[in-house]
């Protein structure tokens, strides 16, 4: 209870820093520890798959793009440096910020007893879809939609970060070409983790339909994997223009859509998945989907196209 307890107050503390923080590099670092702490609260309330995505997502993937903005924002923050929002703003902003503040708190805290859940409901239909983990029942089969959604923001995202390319570069390579040194700790690095991260992905993708894990994890640490070999220098990001890459970053959603729509012909209902077939049929929009998904978020972090193809 008391290791709870500091958890909470430190969590609390941290938040307050990154919002306080003038500096953009400090509000990202206490931005990612926040998103670390919370993944230990996750863990604490036995919910490891909630925990995995918090520290893949949250705080590793969100926190390496929001460093490499900070970077972009530094130079002209000097001279923004000086300027406060003046009083009247900062008061217009406590005076919104209570009422939410207390509206979060008394949904909290007025919950009847016990708490409405679902778990019953999901737990008792889940012979049905074949899969062992309620998490990946829950978002490849109850709500299966909002799924098949968020990836197709993460999509969107990416065609907007490459929208910020110039007209010069447009279809080019993305990011910088960062040259290998063989004597770098970082090539090193990348040489030992990248093989055993991989593999790593792929059980946390493949064990997701009994256990903790599942497509978005194992395509995170995918992720992480490509963007180490390109920070070495060991590979170099794909110029965006090619055919290959484009229909990988499609395949995971086209199958999700055209399994989606099989669902209209052998149950009447998109998404709806025959009992007999539904573990195959969900295993066949997963493998697509967890590659779709690595690609995506390796990119997002690469940037938009910088340097033109080379011939």
């Amino acid at each position: 209870m008391a290791s709870d307890l500091g958890l909470a107050v430190l969590i609390l503390g941290v938040s307050v820093w990154t919002i306080a923080a003038r500096d953009t590099f400090a509000a990202v670092v206490g931005f990612i520890a926040y998103g670390l702490l919370l993944a230990l609260v996750w863990v604490r309330l036995a919910a490891p798959d909630v925990a995995l995505t918090e520290a893949a997502l949250g705080s590793g993937l969100t926190g390496g793009l929001l460093l490499s903005a900070s970077t972009r924002l530094r130079r002209g923050e000097i001279t923004a440096f000086g300027d406060k929002p003046p009083a009247t703003s900062r008061l217009a902003a406590a005076v919104i910020c209570i009422p939410v503040a207390a509206g979060v708190a008394e949904v909290v805290l007025l919950l009847p007893e016990p708490p409405p859940t679902l778990a019953a409901s999901a737990a008792a239909n889940m012979p049905s879809t074949g899969l062992g983990n309620p998490v990946t029942a829950v978002l490849m089969a109850y709500r299966a939609i909002d799924t098949l959604l968020e990836v197709v923001v993460v999509l969107i995202a990416l065609l907007g970060v490459w929208s910020l390319a110039s007209d010069r570069v447009w279809g080019g390579l993305p990011g910088l070409r960062y040259r290998p040194d063989p004597d770098s700790p970082l090539t090193f690095i990348a040489q030992l983790l990248v093989p055993v991260g991989i593999l790593l992905g792929i059980h946390i993708f493949w064990i997701g339909s009994v256990a903790p894990g599942g497509e978005f994890q194992g395509a995170t640490i995918i992720a992480a994997m490509w963007i180490l070999t390109m920070l070495a220098g060991l590979a170099d990001a794909p110029a965006v223009s090619r055919r290959g890459l484009r229909l990988l970053l499609v395949a995971g959603p086209a199958a999700f859509i055209a399994i989606g729509l099989l669902g209209f012909a052998m149950t009447g209902a998109f998404l709806g998945y025959p009992p007999d077939y539904a573990k195959l049929l969900i295993l066949a929009i997963e493998v697509p989907l967890t590659l779709s998904i690595a690609g995506m978020l390796g990119l997002l972090v690469a940037g938009p196209p910088r340097r033109r193809m080379e011939r």
